[in-house]
């Protein structure tokens, strides 16, 4: 190709439902984008982008942070994205089933309107970048139209191997239960059945989360190629595994491309500034995400666990699944004796707050995690030590991750949210544990030196990028 000749390539990004999986896409859609007076050094192109914009919204997290990104780069347009309605009597609903699978599902089945969707833009996207949720309606129908499409996976290598190996099995038996605990998984190894989400071991007619993991694992073979938000260093056994096809030779290339370069602009409380007259690596942050809300007497437990550690902290609490529904006093849930006690050490935040911003800042000397996937790379991308303690889903894997990496220590007999009640001395215990142990602080912050090489010239990270944009440019 004659780099001498400028190409504009449109990119169409298209997230999923939820702020766990928008908040990857706002990251890849910045750095697929820079502004229009610059152009990409691997050929001589000039992005357009368009973010596709799933409506409604679930949380307000959401809307805050599109409104703040679109905000904060014009240069990147956008489009509303209407999905069918939530189907609250869905066979496989029960009457607890968690707001965002409900919502995913609704994702899930208005996929196949998407590509008809992005075929009216204009120009017609040259390319697009997509959820996994939106896999099964849109990859076959964008490769009839010649428009490649790329996967984005929000979750960890290691998790994205258990859940194509547990979809294969599935495919190929009708059943994923293993006979014995601990079974090998290749890039994975011997795994503990407790540390696998119940629904991974669902069968798909029983399950919605499972069923529509499964049908979107079965269409990755017709993507373009898989994203990972994580690097060679952070997971080498599964980036190494997933790469070679040992795992699924169905699988098309991956593209581990992580950490995913901040944004810098997502919005906050401001209420942070309280950080700036504390002493370096003197706080612990504690955040258990978007989706977790704890019972409130293991909240009690906890905030009675950081009165007892003697350590400073910013907490973000939640009592709800979903943050639009959070109307409790803090005073009624951990009393004024909690408030009177820490006042002098302590923050609580009940809004959303730019986490990476606060992982950045220099007072900060560990994370009291639940372990979703973009916590573990914020953290590892500062090298600030984790305190793991997963509540469901991907994050006893991602858990593991974390340990096996040196980002952090785990706790393994806290179990799955509402197995049993942690007690405060327990997490005094722990937090104290994680902010002193000078090994940790020395391993976590190899990770966090680890993960800027990555993006450095010669990094694993952008050696992958620019194969992307290669790609771009081929088409």
């Amino acid at each position: 190709m004659d780099s001498s000749v400028a190409i504009q390539p449109h990119i169409a990004v298209c997230p999923s439902a939820g702020i766990g999986h928008l908040t990857p896409f706002l990251r890849l859609a910045s750095m697929l984008s820079p502004p229009p007076s610059t152009t990409n050094n691997s050929c001589n192109i000039t992005l357009t982008l368009t973010l596709i914009i799933i409506r409604p919204t679930l949380s307000s997290a959401e809307e805050n942070q599109i409104n703040t990104f679109l905000s904060t780069h014009p240069h990147i347009n956008s489009s509303h994205f209407q999905i069918l309605p939530v189907d609250n009597n869905n066979s496989s609903n029960s009457k607890k089933q968690d707001p965002f699978v409900v919502h995913y599902d609704a994702v899930f089945r208005s996929s196949y309107l998407l590509a008809n969707h992005l075929s009216t833009l204009s120009p017609q996207p040259s390319v697009v970048f997509s959820d996994l949720m939106l896999a099964s309606g849109i990859t076959k129908p964008l490769a009839d139209l010649g428009i490649p499409n790329y996967t984005l996976i929000s979750t960890s290598a290691s998790f994205f191997t258990l859940m194509v190996t547990s979809a294969s099995l599935r495919t190929t038996s009708g059943d994923s239960d293993s006979d014995s605990d601990g079974d090998e998984i290749p890039g994975l190894g011997p795994i503990p059945m407790d540390d696998i989400p119940p629904f991974l071991m669902s069968e798909p007619d029983n399950n919605m989360l499972t069923r529509i993991i499964d049908t979107n694992c079965r269409h990755l073979h017709e993507t373009k190629g898989v994203l990972l938000n994580s690097f060679d260093f952070f997971e080498p056994e599964s980036v190494s595994t997933l790469q070679s096809g040992k795992l699924l030779a169905t699988l098309p290339p991956i593209f581990p491309i992580g950490p995913f370069i901040s944004v810098g602009s997502l919005k906050g409380s401001n209420n942070i500034s309280w950080l700036d007259n504390q002493p370096p690596k003197s706080v612990v942050f504690i955040s258990f995400g978007s989706r977790t809300a704890m019972a409130k007497d293991q909240i009690r437990e906890l905030g009675k666990g950081i009165e007892r550690s003697g350590i400073s902290f910013l907490w973000v609490i939640k009592t709800t699944v979903v943050d639009k529904e959070d109307k409790e006093e803090l005073n009624d849930l951990l009393g004024e004796a909690f408030f009177m006690n820490t006042k002098e050490r302590g923050l609580i935040v009940k809004e959303w707050v730019n986490q990476e911003v606060i992982l950045a800042h220099s007072a900060i000397g560990g994370f009291l995690s639940h372990c979703g996937w973009n916590s573990v790379m914020e953290a590892a991308q500062r090298g600030v030590p984790l305190l793991a303690w997963p509540l469901h889903g991907d994050q006893r894997v991602n858990a593991r991750v974390v340990e096996k990496a040196g980002l952090g220590v785990w706790e393994r007999s806290w179990g799955w949210i509402g197995e049993r009640l942690v007690k405060s001395e327990e997490i005094a215990l722990k937090i104290q544990e994680m902010m002193t142990s000078e090994k940790l602080k020395k391993s976590a912050a190899r990770v966090g030196e680890e993960a800027t090489k990555a993006w450095e010239i010669d990094g694993s990270s952008k050696k992958m990028f620019g194969k992307i944009i290669d790609n771009i440019c081929q088409k």
